[in-house]
Protein backbone atom coordinates (compact mmCIF):
# COMPACT_ATOMS: atom_id res chain seq x y z
CA UNK A 1 0.00 0.00 0.00
CA UNK A 2 1.78 3.05 -1.19
CA UNK A 3 1.50 6.29 0.61
CA UNK A 4 0.75 8.46 -2.38
CA UNK A 5 -2.39 6.25 -3.25
CA UNK A 6 -3.71 6.98 0.84
CA UNK A 7 -2.70 10.60 0.15
CA UNK A 8 -5.08 10.51 -2.71
CA UNK A 9 -7.62 8.51 -1.05
CA UNK A 10 -7.74 11.41 1.68
CA UNK A 11 -8.03 14.17 -1.06
CA UNK A 12 -10.75 13.10 -2.73
CA UNK A 13 -12.62 12.26 0.61
CA UNK A 14 -12.24 15.26 2.39
CA UNK A 15 -12.88 17.20 -1.12
CA UNK A 16 -16.50 14.65 -2.62
CA UNK A 17 -14.74 15.41 -6.01
CA UNK A 18 -11.56 14.14 -8.02
CA UNK A 19 -11.09 17.65 -10.10
CA UNK A 20 -10.82 19.03 -6.47
CA UNK A 21 -8.91 16.39 -4.96
CA UNK A 22 -6.41 16.48 -8.04
CA UNK A 23 -6.26 20.76 -7.93
CA UNK A 24 -5.21 20.26 -4.20
CA UNK A 25 -2.41 17.86 -5.15
CA UNK A 26 -1.26 19.45 -7.42
CA UNK A 27 -1.47 16.66 -10.05
CA UNK A 28 -3.85 15.68 -12.98
CA UNK A 29 -7.19 14.25 -12.08
CA UNK A 30 -6.28 10.62 -13.80
CA UNK A 31 -3.51 10.15 -11.50
CA UNK A 32 -5.97 10.68 -8.66
CA UNK A 33 -8.51 8.39 -10.29
CA UNK A 34 -5.61 5.34 -11.02
CA UNK A 35 -4.32 6.15 -7.36
CA UNK A 36 -7.81 4.79 -5.96
CA UNK A 37 -8.16 2.46 -8.65
CA UNK A 38 -5.14 0.42 -7.33
CA UNK A 39 -5.67 1.03 -4.10
CA UNK A 40 -9.51 -0.23 -4.27
CA UNK A 41 -7.75 -3.16 -6.04
CA UNK A 42 -5.46 -3.53 -3.13
CA UNK A 43 -8.02 -3.85 -0.73
CA UNK A 44 -10.88 -5.68 -2.94
CA UNK A 45 -13.18 -3.18 -1.67
CA UNK A 46 -15.08 0.34 -3.32
CA UNK A 47 -14.06 3.23 -1.63
CA UNK A 48 -16.07 5.15 -3.78
CA UNK A 49 -20.30 5.66 -4.50
CA UNK A 50 -20.09 7.95 -7.48
CA UNK A 51 -23.31 10.12 -8.32
CA UNK A 52 -24.79 12.75 -10.20
CA UNK A 53 -23.65 14.81 -7.86
CA UNK A 54 -19.93 14.32 -7.40
CA UNK A 55 -18.93 11.03 -5.04
CA UNK A 56 -19.53 9.78 -1.15
CA UNK A 57 -17.28 7.69 1.01
CA UNK A 58 -18.45 4.26 0.82
CA UNK A 59 -19.02 1.87 3.93
CA UNK A 60 -15.51 0.70 3.07
CA UNK A 61 -13.90 4.02 2.43
CA UNK A 62 -15.73 5.71 6.06
CA UNK A 63 -13.58 2.74 8.09
CA UNK A 64 -10.92 3.40 5.65
CA UNK A 65 -10.38 7.10 5.88
CA UNK A 66 -9.59 7.79 9.62
CA UNK A 67 -6.78 4.95 9.39
CA UNK A 68 -5.63 6.72 6.19
CA UNK A 69 -5.14 10.12 7.99
CA UNK A 70 -3.10 8.10 10.88
CA UNK A 71 -1.37 6.14 8.51
CA UNK A 72 -0.37 9.84 6.69
CA UNK A 73 0.18 11.70 9.88
CA UNK A 74 2.85 8.29 11.11
CA UNK A 75 4.56 9.19 7.52
CA UNK A 76 4.54 12.59 7.92
CA UNK A 77 6.01 12.91 11.83
CA UNK A 78 8.91 10.31 10.83
CA UNK A 79 9.92 12.39 8.09
CA UNK A 80 9.86 15.35 10.34
CA UNK A 81 11.63 13.55 13.19
CA UNK A 82 14.69 13.06 10.46
CA UNK A 83 14.46 16.65 8.78
CA UNK A 84 14.90 18.12 12.86
CA UNK A 85 17.92 16.37 13.56
CA UNK A 86 19.36 16.89 9.67
CA UNK A 87 19.21 20.48 9.55
CA UNK A 88 15.84 21.78 11.48
CA UNK A 89 11.91 21.44 11.73
CA UNK A 90 10.37 21.58 8.41
CA UNK A 91 6.51 21.16 7.60
CA UNK A 92 2.74 22.34 7.50
CA UNK A 93 0.68 22.40 10.51
CA UNK A 94 -2.71 23.31 10.19
CA UNK A 95 -4.78 25.13 13.42
CA UNK A 96 -8.17 25.69 13.72
CA UNK A 97 -8.94 28.97 15.25
CA UNK A 98 -12.09 30.43 16.80
CA UNK A 99 -13.43 34.38 16.09
CA UNK A 100 -12.40 37.24 17.87
CA UNK A 101 -9.94 35.73 20.17
CA UNK A 102 -8.28 38.71 21.78
CA UNK A 103 -6.64 37.40 25.18
CA UNK A 104 -4.66 34.66 23.70
CA UNK A 105 -3.64 36.38 20.44
CA UNK A 106 -2.94 33.97 17.46
CA UNK A 107 -0.83 36.30 15.47
CA UNK A 108 1.63 36.58 18.76
CA UNK A 109 1.48 32.78 18.49
CA UNK A 110 2.62 32.32 14.99
CA UNK A 111 5.32 35.40 15.55
CA UNK A 112 6.79 33.79 18.20
CA UNK A 113 6.58 30.03 16.16
CA UNK A 114 7.99 31.05 12.94
CA UNK A 115 11.02 32.89 15.03
CA UNK A 116 12.01 29.61 16.48
CA UNK A 117 10.86 27.50 13.18
CA UNK A 118 11.16 29.42 10.32
CA UNK A 119 11.09 26.43 7.73
CA UNK A 120 7.54 25.19 9.35
CA UNK A 121 4.49 26.46 7.29
CA UNK A 122 1.12 27.10 9.69
CA UNK A 123 -2.23 27.14 7.67
CA UNK A 124 -4.96 28.98 9.81
CA UNK A 125 -8.32 27.40 9.14
CA UNK A 126 -12.19 28.64 10.29
CA UNK A 127 -14.82 26.06 10.83
CA UNK A 128 -17.43 27.62 12.15
CA UNK A 129 -16.89 27.55 15.70
CA UNK A 130 -15.64 25.01 18.46
CA UNK A 131 -17.94 21.91 17.54
CA UNK A 132 -16.20 22.62 13.76
CA UNK A 133 -13.13 22.75 14.82
CA UNK A 134 -13.50 19.45 17.44
CA UNK A 135 -14.53 17.53 14.49
CA UNK A 136 -11.70 18.35 12.20
CA UNK A 137 -9.24 17.83 14.59
CA UNK A 138 -11.04 14.26 15.21
CA UNK A 139 -11.24 13.66 11.89
CA UNK A 140 -7.55 14.21 11.03
CA UNK A 141 -8.41 17.97 8.59
CA UNK A 142 -6.64 19.73 11.43
CA UNK A 143 -3.37 19.18 13.17
CA UNK A 144 -4.74 21.02 16.40
CA UNK A 145 -6.92 23.93 17.11
CA UNK A 146 -8.86 26.20 19.86
CA UNK A 147 -12.21 25.39 20.94
CA UNK A 148 -14.21 26.80 23.75
CA UNK A 149 -16.76 23.64 25.13
CA UNK A 150 -17.22 21.56 27.72
CA UNK A 151 -14.77 18.55 27.93
CA UNK A 152 -17.36 16.20 28.38
CA UNK A 153 -18.40 17.22 24.83
CA UNK A 154 -14.86 16.49 23.13
CA UNK A 155 -14.31 12.88 22.84
CA UNK A 156 -11.41 11.56 21.20
CA UNK A 157 -9.60 14.75 22.26
CA UNK A 158 -7.02 16.17 24.80
CA UNK A 159 -7.58 19.35 25.40
CA UNK A 160 -5.50 21.89 27.00
CA UNK A 161 -7.14 25.09 29.13
CA UNK A 162 -5.44 28.08 28.05
CA UNK A 163 -7.68 31.42 29.28
CA UNK A 164 -10.84 31.44 31.36
CA UNK A 165 -12.23 34.79 30.74
CA UNK A 166 -15.84 35.72 33.20
CA UNK A 167 -18.37 36.52 30.68
CA UNK A 168 -20.25 39.84 31.61
CA UNK A 169 -23.78 41.72 30.56
CA UNK A 170 -23.47 43.81 27.51
CA UNK A 171 -25.65 46.64 27.49
CA UNK A 172 -26.24 50.21 25.45
CA UNK A 173 -25.40 53.55 27.44
CA UNK A 174 -28.70 54.41 27.63
CA UNK A 175 -29.99 50.67 28.77
CA UNK A 176 -31.93 50.81 32.33
CA UNK A 177 -29.12 48.92 34.28
CA UNK A 178 -26.44 51.17 32.78
CA UNK A 179 -24.85 52.95 36.02
CA UNK A 180 -25.04 49.31 38.22
CA UNK A 181 -22.21 48.03 39.87
CA UNK A 182 -23.40 44.37 39.21
CA UNK A 183 -26.20 42.55 38.41
CA UNK A 184 -28.00 38.99 39.44
CA UNK A 185 -29.75 36.81 36.33
CA UNK A 186 -32.39 36.91 37.75
CA UNK A 187 -33.17 40.79 37.40
CA UNK A 188 -32.79 39.68 33.50
CA UNK A 189 -35.41 37.80 32.97
CA UNK A 190 -37.76 40.15 30.65
CA UNK A 191 -34.92 41.41 28.43
CA UNK A 192 -34.58 40.58 24.66
CA UNK A 193 -30.83 39.30 24.21
CA UNK A 194 -28.22 38.51 21.50
CA UNK A 195 -26.12 35.37 21.58
CA UNK A 196 -24.42 33.06 19.50
CA UNK A 197 -25.92 29.91 17.83
CA UNK A 198 -26.66 26.94 20.33
CA UNK A 199 -23.12 24.62 20.52
CA UNK A 200 -21.21 27.73 20.43
CA UNK A 201 -18.84 28.17 24.01
CA UNK A 202 -20.08 31.59 24.79
CA UNK A 203 -23.56 30.58 24.25
CA UNK A 204 -23.48 26.95 26.11
CA UNK A 205 -21.65 28.97 28.92
CA UNK A 206 -24.49 31.26 29.07
CA UNK A 207 -27.35 28.67 28.64
CA UNK A 208 -25.63 27.01 31.76
CA UNK A 209 -25.35 29.72 33.94
CA UNK A 210 -29.30 31.13 33.27
CA UNK A 211 -30.20 27.68 33.87
CA UNK A 212 -28.49 27.33 36.83
CA UNK A 213 -29.97 30.48 38.21
CA UNK A 214 -33.55 29.30 37.03
CA UNK A 215 -34.16 32.04 34.82
CA UNK A 216 -35.12 31.62 30.92
CA UNK A 217 -34.18 33.89 28.69
CA UNK A 218 -35.30 35.43 25.54
CA UNK A 219 -32.62 35.06 23.07
CA UNK A 220 -33.95 36.61 19.74
CA UNK A 221 -31.35 37.28 18.19
CA UNK A 222 -28.94 34.25 17.08
CA UNK A 223 -25.79 35.94 15.75
CA UNK A 224 -22.48 33.89 14.41
CA UNK A 225 -20.73 37.53 13.98
CA UNK A 226 -19.10 39.04 17.24
CA UNK A 227 -19.20 42.33 15.45
CA UNK A 228 -23.02 42.03 14.50
CA UNK A 229 -23.45 40.82 18.12
CA UNK A 230 -22.04 44.18 19.47
CA UNK A 231 -23.84 46.64 17.16
CA UNK A 232 -27.13 45.12 18.01
CA UNK A 233 -26.41 45.59 21.93
CA UNK A 234 -25.14 48.91 20.77
CA UNK A 235 -27.99 50.11 19.45
CA UNK A 236 -30.54 48.77 22.12
CA UNK A 237 -31.61 46.17 20.44
CA UNK A 238 -30.68 43.71 23.13
CA UNK A 239 -28.70 43.26 25.94
CA UNK A 240 -26.04 40.53 25.17
CA UNK A 241 -23.60 38.10 27.59
CA UNK A 242 -20.06 38.70 26.26
CA UNK A 243 -16.28 38.73 27.60
CA UNK A 244 -14.57 42.01 27.97
CA UNK A 245 -11.85 41.00 25.21
CA UNK A 246 -14.48 40.70 22.48
CA UNK A 247 -15.88 44.31 23.71
CA UNK A 248 -12.13 45.66 23.73
CA UNK A 249 -13.28 49.45 25.10
CA UNK A 250 -16.04 49.65 22.02
CA UNK A 251 -17.83 52.96 22.10
CA UNK A 252 -21.36 52.73 23.41
CA UNK A 253 -21.51 49.70 25.14
CA UNK A 254 -21.62 49.21 29.06
CA UNK A 255 -20.26 45.94 30.67
CA UNK A 256 -21.51 44.68 34.10
CA UNK A 257 -20.12 42.00 36.07
CA UNK A 258 -22.83 39.35 37.28
CA UNK A 259 -22.88 38.38 40.94
CA UNK A 260 -24.17 34.67 41.39
CA UNK A 261 -24.23 32.49 38.82
CA UNK A 262 -21.28 33.75 37.05
CA UNK A 263 -20.55 32.36 33.56
CA UNK A 264 -16.57 31.60 32.22
CA UNK A 265 -15.78 31.44 28.32
CA UNK A 266 -12.90 29.50 28.29
CA UNK A 267 -11.04 29.01 25.44
CA UNK A 268 -8.19 25.32 25.35
CA UNK A 269 -6.31 24.05 22.76
CA UNK A 270 -7.79 20.27 21.17
CA UNK A 271 -5.35 17.89 19.80
CA UNK A 272 -6.58 13.90 18.53
CA UNK A 273 -6.72 11.98 21.66
CA UNK A 274 -5.49 8.33 19.97
CA UNK A 275 -3.12 9.97 17.31
CA UNK A 276 0.48 11.27 17.47
CA UNK A 277 1.16 14.49 16.44
CA UNK A 278 4.08 15.50 14.36
CA UNK A 279 7.11 17.40 15.65
CA UNK A 280 5.94 20.78 13.95
CA UNK A 281 2.13 20.41 15.49
CA UNK A 282 3.94 19.50 18.91
CA UNK A 283 6.47 22.16 18.98
CA UNK A 284 2.80 24.90 18.08
CA UNK A 285 1.73 23.21 20.61
CA UNK A 286 3.96 24.19 23.13
CA UNK A 287 4.54 27.43 21.53
CA UNK A 288 0.77 28.25 22.35
CA UNK A 289 1.28 26.86 25.74
CA UNK A 290 3.84 28.94 26.26
CA UNK A 291 2.45 32.12 25.10
CA UNK A 292 -0.67 31.78 26.89
CA UNK A 293 1.25 30.89 30.39
CA UNK A 294 0.24 27.30 30.86
CA UNK A 295 3.21 25.51 31.13
CA UNK A 296 3.80 27.96 34.00
CA UNK A 297 3.90 26.11 37.19
CA UNK A 298 1.88 29.53 39.10
CA UNK A 299 -0.78 29.46 36.12
CA UNK A 300 -3.98 27.29 37.89
CA UNK A 301 -4.66 26.64 34.62
CA UNK A 302 -1.14 24.79 34.06
CA UNK A 303 -2.00 21.30 33.32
Amino acid sequence: MELRHLGAFVAVADEASFTRAASRLHIVQSAVSAAVRNLEKELAAVLFERTHHGVKLSEAGRALRPEARATLAAAAAAREAVEQVSGGLRGTVTLGVLQAMRVLSVPDVLASFRSQYPHVTVEIRYAGGSPGNAERVRDGRLDLAFVSLPTRRLPGLTVTPLVREPILLAVAASHRLRTRESVDLTELRDEVFVDFPPGWGVRDANDHAFAAAGVSREVTYEINDATTVLDLVRHGLAAGMIMASAVDGSPGIVLIPVRRHVPFYETSVAVPAGRRLGAAAAALLATIRRTAGTDDPGNPLSA
